[in-house]
Order: structure tokens, then C-alpha cells, then sequence
């Protein structure tokens, strides 16, 4: 005799998007008690184009309606700018690139979030995120998997999740293909059925970014130079481009200039290196460049998904969002720390970025890329 799944009191975060939004219709129909809650997460230019909150939550509020279920709109803006917003900004001042999204799974999705949820009641958190979690029968311990949509999965934003966030945590979606999420908010005729996803800065939006980060970092120019020591042009702050970036360098019409020195190649520049000490950009043409190609790195800060590093061996990596999974090496883990080397060489590797490790499709954690090692 089949005994009934369990029925839990799940609160879910209702974005206004597709995704919350089938996650919190699936979870009514598997006869769960459901409760939405919106998070609003930034006040700076809240009247702005850029911040589509209140868009956000009446969309939320009009999904919450058609479903059934209760919503509570959180504001959440204070932890968001103490815990996400002001490492974004030490990030970026000292040169390297930050994940926004990592912090912002771990720090407010995940922990404020789900304090305020368990606050109410709540046996289970669940959001619209393409990943999935299993308890391993044997162990006892959550493991974190990569969401069944190749081209969704969001495993690497979540990888510093912990064993009491994953067991409380539901990602109902994370088995489904994105067009079956369509499908099934259309056929249930959910109001944002065909809302685009957003693409923005976790909770502040989508805008132009470098004038954004003008708001919150001071410009300090100065020189660009190319791989032979050439002052080439003007950067208008270092904290204004990342590792492998090629639009917005303002050295594009050099070309001429370069066949004369002797260098014909019309090859895009790319950033290559950021010396801060010194304020200068260096930037390389074609994106084979060996100074664009790692063939090792050390990350700091590390998390673990299960608690405890795994032991040096074969893995695979991920130094960035949708990259294919890269077979590596991992050297000397710890609590803290850990090291890569790579069966073949990566593509810009950008300290500031997370480098997240998997065994298969199973997520064990990552860390903050500290230093590449060039070829």
C-alpha cells in the first residue's frame, strides 16, 4: 500500500517571473500549503527604468491570485546592501570581478530569506532556480545537482549552499526543460506565461553598467598598453572592465597606427591583465593570446556543499556561467582554499569569479578565483 507524499507548509520566492511562478503552481498541485513572498532587495533608484520592482510584484501579486495562494511583499534592501552590495563594491574597487549572484543566493535568497520564512512557519523554502537536491541514503547528507535544462542550469549561482539551507530547500522546476515551464504556464494561463527573463544585476536590474558602477566608484584613468609595453590608449578606471572583455576599449580605431609600428594585425583587442598597483590595462589582440589562456589557478574563500573539501583528484570545473564543463585536477583542498590545474587550457579566468566543482552532475562547492596562471 502507496502511502501520500508528504505535505509541507513551502514558502516560495515569487519574483514575478515565469519560473517562481510555475514553481509555486506545481507545489499547490502536489497538495502542498503554499505561501509567496516577494523580495524587494533595492531602494537606491526605485523610480527609475531600471528597477522594475513594483512591475516585479504586481506581476507576483496577479500570479499569487490566479494560483490561490497568500503573498507577502519583504523588503529585504538594508541585509542586501550589507551583505551583497558593499563586497560588490570592495570587489570591484580592488580590481577584480565579482559574481553578485553567488552572494546574493547565499547571503539573501538563502539566509534572509529563508530566516524569514522559517519565521512564518515554513517547513520548506523553495524558488524557481534550475537545480536540483537528493539526500544520499547512505550518508544522510543533501547533494546538490545540476538542473536536467543544459542550458539553465543554475547549480554554479548556488554552489555555496550548506547542508542546512539544502534541507530546507525545494527546486521544483529543476527536473524540467525551460519550454516545459512555458508550456505549462500557458496551459495553466498563468499572467506572465511569456514574460522574458531578466538578465540584470541580481535585484538592481538591467541598465547600463558601467554607468552604474560611476555612481559608487570613482574613475581613476590611465594608461592601456599592449604586450610590447605600448601605451595604446586610455582606460577610464580599472574597476570599469573585466578579463576578456573586447567591447568598450576605445582603442578600436588604432588599427592603422599598430601597421605602422609594425604590428599588421587587425585582430580585436581584448583585456588581458589589470595591474592595480600601477593603474594600467593591458590589453592583447586575438582571443588565442596566450596571456587570455590559464592553464591553472588558486581560489580562496572556499564552500563546500557537503561541509568538508573533497579529496584531491579528477574533477571537472566551471571558472563561469553556461562554460562547459572543464576536467581539471584538484591540488591541495582545504576549508579555505584550493587549486586547479587543467587538462587543457581556460579562457580568461577572471579573479573575483567563482570557480565551482562538480563530480558528474553533482555540484561539491567552489571558490573565489584568487590568482590564473598564464601560459
Amino acid at each position: 500500500m502507496s502511502t501520500a507524499p508528504t505535505s509541507h507548509r513551502v514558502v516560495v520566492g515569487l519574483s514575478g517571473g515565469v519560473d517562481s511562478a510555475v514553481t509555486a503552481w506545481l507545489l499547490k498541485q502536489q497538495g502542498h500549503e503554499v505561501v509567496g513572498i516577494f523580495m524587494k532587495n533595492w531602494e537606491d533608484d526605485d523610480d527609475s527604468a531600471y528597477c522594475s520592482s513594483n512591475a516585479d510584484f504586481v506581476d507576483a501579486a496577479a500570479v499569487a491570485d490566479v494560483i490561490g495562494i497568500e503573498i507577502e511583499h519583504v523588503n529585504f534592501a538594508a541585509e542586501y546592501k550589507d551583505r551583497v552590495f558593499a563586497t560588490f563594491l570592495r570587489e570591484y574597487s580592488a580590481g577584480r570581478t565579482p559574481n553578485p549572484d553567488v552572494l546574493c543566493n547565499s547571503e539573501i535568497k538563502f539566509k534572509a530569506f529563508l530566516d524569514h520564512a522559517m519565521r512564518l512557519g515554513a517547513e520548506k523554502i523553495a524558488t524557481g532556480h534550475y537545480a536540483r537536491v537528493q539526500r544520499d541514503a547512505q550518508s544522510g547528507q543533501h547533494e546538490l545537482l545540476k538542473g536536467l535544462d543544459p542550458a539553465k542550469d543554475q547549480s554554479y549561482f548556488l554552489h555555496r549552499l550548506n547542508q542546512a539551507q539544502l534541507s530546507k530547500t525545494l527546486f521544483p522546476i529543476g527536473a524540467l526543460l525551460k519550454a516545459e515551464v512555458r508550456r505549462i504556464a500557458e496551459e495553466v494561463k498563468l499572467p506572465n506565461a511569456k514574460k522574458r527573463d531578466s538578465t540584470g544585476i541580481c535585484f538592481i536590474g538591467e541598465r547600463p553598467f558601467r554607468d552604474f558602477l560611476n555612481r559608487y566608484i570613482s574613475r581613476e584613468p590611465g594608461p592601456i598598453r599592449n604586450d610590447k609595453g605600448q601605451q595604446i590608449g586610455q582606460h577610464v578606471g580599472l574597476s570599469f572592465y573585466t578579463l576578456g572583455q573586447r567591447q568598450g576599449l576605445g582603442i578600436g580605431g588604432l588599427k592603422a597606427k599598430g601597421a605602422q609600428r609594425g604590428g599588421g594585425d587587425h585582430s580585436p583587442w581584448f583585456v588581458a591583465r589589470k595591474d592595480v598597483p600601477n593603474n594600467t590595462l593591458w590589453v592583447v589582440q586575438g582571443r588565442d593570446h596566450p596571456w587570455l589562456l590559464s592553464k591553472a589557478l588558486t581560489a580562496l574563500d572556499a564552500s563546500w556543499v557537503s561541509g568538508q573539501a573533497p579529496g584531491p583528484g579528477a574533477l571537472a570545473a566551471k571558472t563561469r556561467y553556461r562554460q562547459a564543463d572543464a576536467d581539471c585536477t584538484l591540488n591541495h583542498p582545504s576549508a579555505s582554499s584550493f587549486g586547479l590545474d587543467f587538462a587543457q587550457t581556460q579562457w580568461a579566468v577572471t579573479p573575483g569569479q567563482s570557480a565551482v566543482l562538480y563530480r558528474g552532475d553533482r555540484c561539491l562547492g567552489g571558490g573565489v578565483i584568487s590568482v590564473s596562471e598564464s601560459i
